[in-house]
């Protein structure tokens, strides 16, 4: 038998440590499920950083104020994060963008033979391509015309002598007298610092059928939502198994939150992917890689410091109110009217109220009594012998010897022979006997009828409802309307100190 349950308790220990290595695995894979979401749902927006790796601690314009810190972007990463995820959003370089950077790379290569007709050619048609550029806005697509002013801001702040004109300010920048004038390795390095990342960033994303822009998240998804529906289900039916009384669809009812890891859903309702933090908090949790007591805790404290206030007040004064009203009504005089209408009912044929007086005496002269006797004897003793060392003449009959011993042998013999035959009386009173039984029942019945007719009296009815009335109103003033002035973050913290305290006793 102790060999049996030896075995069972260490195959529970052994299923609870694969259960809980169970539940960590699938919460970091539901973790690593809602990374990849937040970073396909930010890709666009961050997708300038995901290409070229760049950015500044501190990046704002205020209208015509504009502030940079460091002067120089920083470079965070080099990895070719584009060339693998662009596919998924079915992103393609723009033709147009990346021609004229084609053209900037050609006559970086010719800048040796400045002077040269092949030179001439290409200013001649980045200049027209410039043009273009500001005419057809090939950022549109993408969404990024902004990009674009930012181009035509930076390009008039450069050539001041283009008259606040982008075009104009092309124009004369791809020209060989600027170029030659202001030094064409300087305006090229100013293009590729400031320039080109603009240009580099633009692209185009085709729409599909559904008239969205195209989206290839799906297929990625499709694994994580695949194994969490079978892991719902099997979760959800070993639950049903396991608990008397709760269906499959109680089950999955149960676990609701899980259906978010799986939920299918269109592009329009892609944000609800996000919702997934609900389940993969809770699972984390579960798990116990993290701990969400404390926030538990906190958040539940906050509202209840925000509510007990008013709700103490409302159910308080509701109940008196309740009381109250009863009482005026003249409830309470029914309650003793029915006292001759409705004769008492009993189910037993034992009147309780002698049983419990009995049993009360019992215990007292059974069991206290003879606990506390020389405890009692002691008390009487020292009360007797301080009376009667404070007597007049007792001063002077301590002078004669053999007095004061006989006194208090005296005392002892009396204190306790007395004790004895008041318990002896007190035991025998207590014993079975039906004459005592009969004459305490009759003097409960007496005093109880006693006291109800006294009580039904009219003016002492109309006395005592009015005096009840305005006690509870009184208690309504001067206790619970001063709730309002208890500091209830104080009180909560009261609540917490002695729950503290309880568990540390507990443990």
């Amino acid at each position: 038998m102790a060999l049996s349950k030896q075995i069972s308790h260490s195959t529970s220990n052994f299923l609870k440590k694969n259960n809980i290595w169970f539940e960590r695995g699938m919460a970091m894979f539901a973790l690593l499920n809602y990374i990849v979401v937040l970073f396909n749902y930010t890709y666009i927006p961050l997708r300038d950083f995901w290409l070229q790796g760049r950015m500044y601690a501190v990046n704002f314009k205020l209208g015509d104020f504009e502030y940079q810190f460091p002067q120089e972007p920083m470079i965070v990463h080099q990895l070719p994060i584009t060339q693998i995820y662009d596919p998924v959003k079915g992103i393609e370089a723009n033709r147009d963008t990346q021609e004229y950077l084609k053209r900037v790379e050609e006559f970086e290569k010719e800048l040796s033979s400045f002077r040269s007709p092949q030179v001439t050619e290409l200013l001649a048609d980045l200049r027209d391509r410039s043009t273009e550029m500001i005419d057809t806005n090939p950022f549109q697509v993408a969404n990024k015309t902004g990009t674009l002013e930012r181009i035509k801001n930076l390009m008039r702040e450069r050539v001041t002598e283009a008259d606040d004109s982008a075009k104009e300010a092309f124009r004369i920048f791809w020209s060989q007298e600027y170029l030659s004038k202001n030094s064409a390795s300087e305006e090229l390095e100013f293009f590729n610092k400031r320039i080109r990342p603009l240009i580099e960033a633009n692209y185009f994303r085709p729409i599909g059928e559904n008239g969205e822009p195209f989206d290839n998240f799906g297929l990625i998804d499709f694994p994580f939502t695949a194994l969490f529906l079978l892991e719902f289900l099997a979760r959800s039916w070993f639950i049903s198994r396991q608990r008397k009384g709760v269906s499959w669809l109680d089950a999955m009812l149960w676990r609701w939150y899980d259906i978010l890891l799986f939920f299918p859903v269109l592009y329009w309702l892609r944000p609800i992917r996000l919702l997934r933090i609900i389940p993969v908090t809770i699972r984390l949790h579960q798990a116990k890689i993290i701990d969400l007591q404390k926030i538990k805790k906190q958040a539940s404290q906050g509202f209840v410091a925000g509510i007990a206030e008013d709700l103490t007040e409302v159910v308080v004064v509701g109940v008196l109110n309740q009381v109250q009203g009863s009482i005026q009504r003249g409830d309470f005089t029914n309650v003793l009217a029915q006292q001759d209408i409705n004769p008492y009912i009993d189910l037993n044929n034992t009147n309780e109220v002698a049983e419990i007086t009995r049993l009360v005496v019992q215990l007292v002269v059974n069991k206290v009594l003879p606990a506390v006797e020389k405890d009692i004897e002691s008390l009487l003793q020292y009360s007797l012998e301080k009376a009667i060392k404070e007597a007049p003449g007792y001063q002077n009959l301590k002078m004669i010897p053999g007095v004061e011993k006989t006194t208090t042998t005296l005392i002892q013999q009396t204190i306790a022979q007395t004790y004895n035959i008041l318990y002896a009386q007190i035991k025998q009173l207590i014993e079975e006997d039906p004459e005592f039984d009969k004459l305490l029942e009759k003097l409960v019945e007496t005093f109880t009828e006693s006291m109800r007719t006294e009580i039904k009296g009219k003016q002492s009815i109309e006395r005592l409802e009015y005096l009840l009335v305005a006690l509870i109103e009184e208690v309504k003033v001067n206790y619970v309307q001063r709730l309002s002035e208890e500091d209830m973050e104080a009180l909560m913290d009261q609540t917490r100190a002695l729950r503290q305290v309880t568990q540390v006793s507990s443990q």
